[in-house]
């Protein structure tokens, strides 16, 4: 696995892109002379850890013969500076808006397994940042 990354030459403008031609836009979000549009590297982090576990509970859930029909994650950090100066999230708050005829308990367990086993972005931000989640389910 391996991700290219290109100035684009336009502020602090960069562009993503992984081995199958899949991009993404990545920029200073207007303090680095951005352009809008484009995700800040810190919030590719969020996205990361919303999407790697909202595959894994999907895959939970329709392996636990679960009618799932859509899935909604929002992730919201509480960013702090360090003592060198850096930003890095002291927490991450996950909500999940699931749609279906799910039972409860088998969201939570999904939930649990994907953030606390399988999910090697939680895993990854664990380590500096205390992950928590939250859901609803509608009909």
């Amino acid at each position: 696995m391996s991700i290219h990354v290109q100035w684009l030459k336009e502020g602090y403008q960069f562009e993503a892109e992984n081995k199958v031609g899949g991009k993404i836009r990545i920029d200073g979000d207007g303090v680095l002379q951005g352009i809008e549009g484009g995700i800040a590297p810190l919030e590719l982090l969020l996205a990361g850890i919303g999407a790697c576990s909202a595959v894994d509970v999907v895959m939970i859930l329709k392996k636990q013969r679960q009618n799932i029909e859509s899935l909604e994650v929002r992730v919201d950090p509480e960013k702090i500076k360090n003592e060198i100066g850096y930003s890095e999230y002291k927490t991450i708050h996950m909500h999940y808006t699931l749609r279906g005829d799910i039972d409860a308990n088998k969201a939570q367990k999904a939930l649990e397994l994907s953030i606390n086993k399988y999910c090697s972005v939680s895993k990854a931000l664990e380590k500096s940042s205390e992950i928590s989640f939250s859901f609803e389910i509608s009909a």
